[in-house]
């Protein structure tokens, strides 16, 4: 039946208000997210990741005693459990590592001290560390995944520069570090996204927050959400040079394919994360002297601006940004998870502290009055 015969129903609940927040706001009209009220560039140009998850979890910006202290139990919290370790080499090499983060999170419950807590401070705790582990999971599940040991994690430096390090085996340079950093505080939170949601609707039934995270993972594993930001830079590996950017384009605007990386349903206009991240991705470039995926981007933005009104989103850039950074294609969506945990366990701990079962009704379409038959007479 079509859609309008129900006044009430709108596709994709698009539109509709699913709960009270106080952790992020958009505003479409103006391209603009803040955290708890501080606009995410500030945050991404000046402050630290960590700083942003504490933001998040805590709920206001640390000072200097309190970001010394949550920077020491990241520290003291980022090694996995052995058995986590051992777990994570029996998974498939042919799965994607979002897998291997579902099936590490979910044994890493059990591993937490607070395992049973429900309470507030306790579910506090239980965030920390699962922000702490989210880097090494990451690393350690796609080295063990490509016939690698993990590399321990480095209790001196931060979350981006860990990443780095235990992926590589070597430290990276400052920029690089401060564009990872900055990529995780823009990909952190964004209001009730599909897995932000998902993760609510989770620890809304008194689930644990850990269960909260298995499932926003998952519904982040999908190339609508999350996965977006590797189906971008395939896309952008298909065109190849710039020369081919326009004929692709216009090849794929006629077939009516999705261009990856553009549009989102919040924004009116430009995604306000796109906008640092194009500029620090086309800086990359330049630095690096390869401005191939700079100069295509800049083709495809131009026409989809201009034809059909469409901006990137924060997808678009981080794909290229990434990739000139060396980062495998497949671990764009685990950053995202790094980034992630902080967002979905700051809504984990707002629902459970404010909690109502989310239970939406639907609209039936089937058949009425179906007589039963018996077995023998179908």
């Amino acid at each position: 039946m079509s859609v309008t015969e129900y006044p009430n129903y709108s596709p994709g609940l698009q539109g509709v208000i699913g709960g009270l927040t106080k952790i992020s706001k958009i505003v479409s009209d103006t391209s603009s997210l803040t955290y708890r009220g501080i606009n995410v560039h500030e945050l991404a140009e000046h402050g630290s990741f960590e700083e942003t998850a504490f933001l998040l979890i805590h709920g206001h910006l640390p000072n200097q005693t309190e970001l010394d202290g949550f920077n020491q139990r990241l520290a003291n919290e980022r090694a996995l459990p052995t058995e986590v370790i051992d777990a994570l080499r029996l998974v498939p090499s042919h799965m994607h590592p979002m897998d291997a983060l579902k099936y590490a999170y979910s044994l890493l419950a059990g591993y937490d001290e607070d395992y049973e807590g429900m309470d507030h401070d306790a579910n506090v705790r239980k965030a920390e560390r699962i922000v702490a582990k989210s880097v090494t999971v990451v690393t350690a599940a796609y080295r063990l995944m490509n016939g690698q040991e993990p590399v321990a994690p480095d209790p001196s430096i931060g979350t981006a520069a860990n990443f780095l390090y235990m992926l590589h085996g070597e430290k990276s340079d400052e920029f690089t570090v401060k564009v990872m950093d900055a990529s995780l505080t823009l990909y952190a939170e964004h209001t009730f996204n599909a897995s932000a949601f998902a993760c609510r609707v989770t620890v809304a039934t008194l689930s644990d927050i850990y269960s909260g995270i298995v499932t926003g993972i998952g519904t982040l594993k999908g190339p609508l959400h999350g996965g977006a930001n590797e189906k971008a830079m395939y896309m952008l590996q298909e065109i190849g040079t710039p020369e081919n950017a326009e004929p692709w384009l216009r090849d794929a605007l006629a077939n009516k394919k999705k261009i990856m990386g553009f549009g989102h349903r919040e924004y009116k206009k430009r995604d306000s994360r796109a906008m640092y991240l194009t500029k620090v991705g086309k800086e990359i470039g330049q630095m690096k002297g390869n401005t191939n995926w700079g100069d295509i981007a800049d083709v495809l933005e131009g026409i989809m601006e201009s034809e059909k009104g469409i901006y990137p989103n924060v997808d678009f850039p981080a794909a290229y940004a990434y990739y000139l950074l060396g980062i495998p294609i497949e671990l764009y969506t685990p950053i995202f998870v790094i980034a992630r945990t902080s967002g979905w366990a700051a809504h984990a701990i707002e629902q459970i502290d404010n909690n109502r079962l989310i239970r939406p009704t639907c609209i039936y379409e089937g058949d009425e009055n179906v007589p039963w038959v018996p077995v023998s007479e179908r």
